[in-house]
């Protein structure tokens, strides 16, 4: 049986290169599609690149050893989930040592709101309202009438145009009290938001008490407190911070809330009294828009178990008490956020409030009673603005940076290998194209935002995604110098090309998955654009270069080694391969 030849293969080994390229130029052309379709065509940028704020916050505790992993942990997640809420879907949320957490708001979104919420982070109670009064700036509304009186029964006017607070009155049973439509005064007193029941979820509403059952609220006001609701003014902010400082839950205290909208907003001080119900007792809360009611924008909030035995107990209390003190305040670190009245006791675990409320105060009233008990206090320690034109310094010097990495490796590839260095080219842009393509699409489709580690990273997988292409090439041009043509060296070369290709693929990438495991915030960038790339070179090269060289093999330019092939056998130092002459017979050589 006759040896093969050298260089002999199986006929099906060169597979189908056509349909290799056909099947990742499909997919380059969807993916593009995709992004111009959806209108992602450009990639989200990251706090260090488009700028934005970065808040340090610092646990702190009055009980030995609050601050561990597990409350800073979820602390962590009720921030994140507090910035989300306000559609900061590219926002960092992430621990930093043991008592500090980062909090990195990207630009694009209305930041400096972000920045109030996330400061925000003491513990929201509810608590009854034992008073409260108008405190306009001095400037701008000076007292004609002596300060009115503090005591439970107190009705202050409201400055004209102020957002009114309604009242409470169940959907399903008519009232006497002040219904949604009319609800802009009650008792000649402005009020802010009204509570009623939900419907779909509440029982039949119970009738409003005669009088306040046994273990009703305490609504007597200590002079130290009537003292400290007399002196302070809700205008100054560092009264306002320093309000609830040291306060705790039993605690009867004063808070300030603002009122109105738009230019006809001031502040109100109220008397509070202990907390009857906090943010762990919500179970949901949500913003939508009433269209059966006629009430405008809504708040709906449901509690949990326990909380729903609370609240309906407090809520029967309160229905049976005169204003203010049918009022419940939602206080989050002493700032009132809203204070609806209660006009029948609310069974069944869920409420709606309603108000003069626009479409972004009854989300930020939502976002709050979704996201406002943390198991810690936090204080501001730092907030770093970075601007739009610093970011936009480190990204164009990051695409410098890559664009000059890249024109070196172009300059080496012709250089070196010429013809073979245009497939390399065209492979690099392939990738390119589909890298950018894909981190376009994961921005709105998983939170990537590309930062300037990430920048980093695609500059270094340009290397690694020429490394494979140098690997490749180096193995044709082994077989070529062994004597053999073109399309075997190809055929040969390409598995064992393959398998330094696979190895040195799978470390670039295993080291890039053990960074992204291990690290947090931009560190992770870096890692992620890192595997990425990796994974796409592997997709490039086993479906565009490889068949490629295959097709290109069959042209005459390269399978006659021209000398800008980068196949020349001259170049290579291929030796003519040695013709062996055969000897005549004697019969041949008597014949000649």
């Amino acid at each position: 049986m006759a040896a093969p030849k050298k260089g002999r293969r199986s006929s099906g080994s060169q597979g189908y290169p056509g349909r290799a390229l056909a099947a990742i130029l499909i997919a380059l052309v969807a993916l593009t599609g995709t992004m111009f379709l959806s209108h992602n065509t450009k990639p989200r940028l990251g706090i260090d690149l488009a700028g934005g704020v970065s808040i340090t916050l610092t646990a702190k505790s009055d009980q030995a050893n609050a601050i561990n992993k597990t409350n800073m942990n979820t602390a962590v997640s009720i921030i994140n989930q507090r910035v989300n809420g306000l559609g900061v879907s590219e926002a960092e949320v992430q621990t930093q040592g043991s008592n500090h957490i980062i909090v990195n708001i990207p630009k694009g979104t209305n930041a400096k709101q972000a920045e109030e919420q996330v400061g925000t982070t003491a513990q929201l109670y509810f608590r009854q309202v034992l008073a409260e009064q108008a405190n306009p700036p001095a400037v701008k509304t000076p007292p004609a009438t002596p300060t009115p009186s503090v005591t439970p029964s107190a009705t202050p006017t409201a400055k004209p145009g102020s957002k009114p607070s309604g009242t409470a009155t169940p959907k399903s049973t008519p009232s006497t009290k002040a219904t949604p439509s009319s609800n802009a005064t009650t008792q000649g007193r402005a009020v802010t938001d009204g509570l009623k029941a939900d419907p779909a979820k509440a029982p039949t509403p119970t009738p409003t008490p005669s009088a306040p059952p046994a273990g009703t609220l305490d609504s007597t006001i200590p002079a130290d407190l009537q003292a400290k609701f007399t002196a302070i003014d809700c205008n100054d902010p560092k009264q306002r911070s320093a309000a609830n400082q040291g306060v705790k839950p039993a605690d009867k205290v004063v808070g300030c809330g603002e009122r109105g909208d738009g230019k006809n907003k001031i502040w109100y001080k109220y008397a509070l009294g202990p907390a009857v119900l906090d943010g762990k007792d919500v179970s949901k809360a949500s913003a939508k828009f009433d269209t059966t009611s006629g009430n405008g924008w809504v708040v709906d909030l449901s509690f949990t178990g326990g909380g729903a035995k609370k609240f309906t107990k407090v809520t029967t209390q309160l229905a049976a008490q005169q204003p203010p003190l049918n009022q419940f305040a939602i206080d989050l670190d002493g700032n009132v956020v809203s204070a609806p009245s209660v006009s029948q006791a609310l069974p069944g675990g869920s409420a709606t409030i309603f108000g003069s409320f626009t479409q972004q105060s009854a989300q930020d009233l939502s976002n709050v009673l979704s996201y406002g008990s943390l198991p810690l206090s936090f204080k501001v320690d730092d907030v770093t603005t970075v601007s739009a034109a610093l970011g936009g310094e480190q990204l164009r010097g990051g695409l410098i940076a890559g664009a000059v990495g890249l024109a070196l490796v172009v300059l080496y590839m012709l250089a070196y290998y010429r013809g073979l260095g245009l497939v390399a080219i065209v492979s690099l842009l392939v990738s390119a194209a589909l890298t950018y393509t894909l981190m376009s699409l994961l921005g709105p489709a998983i939170g990537f935002a590309l930062n300037l580690p990430a920048v980093c990273g695609a500059i270094v997988a340009i290397g690694i995604t020429a490394d494979s292409f140098i690997v490749f090439f180096e193995r044709i041009r082994d077989e070529l110098r062994e004597g053999r043509s073109l399309q075997p060296s190809v055929a040969r070369g390409w598995p064992r090309a393959r398998r330094t290709i696979l190895v040195s693929d799978f470390v670039s990438f295993l080291a890039a998955a053990v960074l992204f495991a291990v690290t947090v915030g931009k560190v992770q960038g870096f890692a992620f654009t890192l595997g990425l790339t990796t994974l796409l070179d592997v997709v490039v090269v086993f479906l565009f270069t490889k068949p490629l060289m295959t097709i290109l093999a069959r042209n005459k330019f390269f399978a006659e080694g021209h000398k800008w092939s980068g196949l020349d056998p001259k170049g290579l130092g291929v030796q003519a391969p040695i013709r062996r002459v055969r000897r005549r017979t004697s019969t041949e050589t008597k014949e000649a």
